[in-house]
């Protein structure tokens, strides 16, 4: 059975979707079979893998509510071993939609049971409403990504409780895999207390591999490329590459 990971902070702009592309891009090189779930109606992950969001024929949303299965909505990307259920805003309704229906919290780990891959990685929306609900009752693992900035740790506590929460009541076997930093930047001190500061508070749940401020990270999804096709010698190419080591080895223990 593989590991289904939500990668969620209800903050946006802390690199969520970059992780997951490249997190699936080196986890895929390491001979892993990945399938990233867009679960953000924004669809960055759908356009940052090359895919034209805009004229999907099916979403994610039409899985949520069994229009189409799961199987029928996988869909190939530039990446060999990777694989993505994309998505556009036609996923923005389904917040509202899903709020009258039965077990609405359920939808999508019922969408995946049938889903075998070692890997799946779901790209959460930056909020914590129905979506993220969803891919937390789904999930097994919750990677949290946590910017390298003054406010870093505002809404990390509403995070931990909620994981905490749908553990409690609704995932019994959720657990926090680990805290990320991103958009780090080694030449000002912010960069280190917030490290310090998350140490200090999550200890063994604070990963080791920290993803710097990059200049060709920042544009590869503009060409609609992991930073593993679009500079693999760069800073950033070889944090992910140490990210999806560091993730493999501690999912496997």
């Amino acid at each position: 059975m593989g590991k289904i990971i939500a990668v969620l902070n209800q903050k946006g702009g802390v690199g969520k979707t970059t992780t997951v592309i490249n997190l699936a891009a080196y986890l895929a090189k390491l001979g892993r079979s990945v399938l990233i779930v867009d679960l953000d109606p924004q669809g960055n992950a759908t356009s940052g893998l090359g895919l034209e969001k805009q004229h999907l024929d099916s979403t994610v949303y039409d899985v949520l509510f069994g229009t189409i299965p799961a199987s029928g909505l996988i869909t190939e990307t530039g990446l060999a071993g990777v694989h993505i259920m994309p998505t556009n805003s036609q996923l923005a309704a389904a917040e509202v939609d899903l709020a009258s229906e039965e077990k609405r919290e359920f939808r999508l780990k019922v969408a995946l049971a049938d889903v075998i891959y070692d890997y799946v990685l779901i790209d959460c929306p930056p909020s914590l409403g129905l979506l993220s609900l969803n891919a937390l009752t789904a999930a097994n693992l919750v990677l949290v990504p946590v910017q390298a900035e003054y406010y870093a740790l505002e809404g990390l506590g509403q995070l931990l409780d909620v994981i905490q929460r749908v553990r409690a009541g609704l995932n019994s076997s959720l657990e926090l895999l680990g805290i990320v930093i991103t958009m780090y930047d080694a030449r000002t001190s912010l960069s280190e207390q917030v490290v310090a500061e998350v140490k200090k508070h999550f200890n063994t749940k604070l990963l080791k591999t920290v993803i710097p401020r990059n200049v060709r990270l920042a544009e590869a999804p503009s060409f609609g490329k992991s930073i593993l096709e679009h500079d693999k010698w760069s800073k950033g190419a070889r944090s992910y590459k140490n990210l999806a080591k560091e993730i493999d080895n501690r999912v496997s223990k």
